[in-house]
């Protein structure tokens, strides 16, 4: 596995952009509807500056990441001067580079949702568990919120919630999630746990991890 990685431009997306993400990769890509025939497949949510009205502006940090066999590369390169629709906006997809997994002792996600689970420490422990199935012997952590204001704008009860809290829209459905830590990995268990991600709804941002640096 890799990272396949576009830069883009455009003006803004959605913050809650990733089934918009989905629905138009997978209406180039068909492959990414089936779960069977994709794999470990992900795709990294897209990173912008927060601009207000759940809102991301794109800047020269924004990019469409990919994270693909290696061996697929080539199936993807079809992106390459492609117009994506992200909800009403709309943004270009330009040249690609590529760049390996690397470990890193802790990993972080921003949003990893795993179905019936959506309080902090029920959520933990299916984390855990989820780990365990993998052979993976890190330890998980939940982020604390800093404030009770999240980063795309949208007000949050520190009291419901003490930890980083997200959700996802699909289909007018929220599906909520939590930004994840994990700590004390090999370098074996961290490649592993990028490939692998955890939980669902690694096509829409979810469950992909990268170094937490």
């Amino acid at each position: 596995m890799l990272d396949l990685v576009f830069a883009l431009s455009g003006n803004k997306i959605p913050a809650d952009h990733g089934y918009f993400l989905h629905s138009a990769l997978s209406g180039i890509f068909p492959v990414l509807h089936n779960m069977k025939q994709r794999g470990n497949t992900g795709v990294h949510p897209i990173y912008g500056i927060p601009c207000g009205n759940r809102m991301l502006a794109l800047g020269g940090k924004s990019r469409l990441i990919l994270r693909i066999p290696a061996d697929k590369v080539a199936d993807y390169l079809e992106l390459c001067g492609r117009q994506l629709e992200i909800g009403s906006e709309v943004i270009s997809v330009e040249t690609p580079s590529s760049r390996k997994l690397r470990p890193a002792a802790a990993l972080k996600s921003r949003l990893v949702t795993i179905k019936g689970f959506t309080s902090p420490h029920e959520f933990l422990d299916a984390a855990h568990r989820q780990l365990q199935e993998l052979n993976i012997r890190g330890k998980t952590h939940l982020i604390p919120r800093k404030d009770s204001l999240a980063s795309e704008g949208r007000s949050d009860n520190r009291e419901t919630s003490p930890f980083i809290k997200r959700t996802i829209s699909i289909k007018g459905k929220s599906i909520v999630g939590f930004a994840l830590v994990v700590t004390d990995l090999t370098a074996d268990e961290s490649l592993l746990l990028q490939i692998s991600g955890l939980g669902g709804r690694r096509t829409m941002g979810c469950g992909i991890f990268v170094p937490a640096e």
